[in-house]
């Protein structure tokens, strides 16, 4: 891991990357060029960011009330 990345760059990159090369592979072959595979790049990127962030708020509110009771 490279020491200027975060533990939470780190997952994000790998999950993102893991997301991207499924998008990618289910993709018709007489669909795949730069300019797809570019636009899936920054979608998996999008959508990895989006899924960790409603987990994180979804897990802290979870823990919030647990704490409460």
């Amino acid at each position: 891991m490279d020491k200027q990345m975060t533990v939470l760059d780190q997952i994000i990159a790998e999950v993102s990357a893991g997301l991207y090369q499924r998008w990618y592979n289910a993709m018709p072959e007489e669909e795949k060029n730069p300019i797809a595979s570019q636009a899936l790049q920054a979608n998996a990127r999008e959508t990895t960011l989006f899924v960790i962030q409603m987990f994180m708020d979804k897990f802290n509110q979870a823990a919030e009330e647990l704490k409460d009771s």
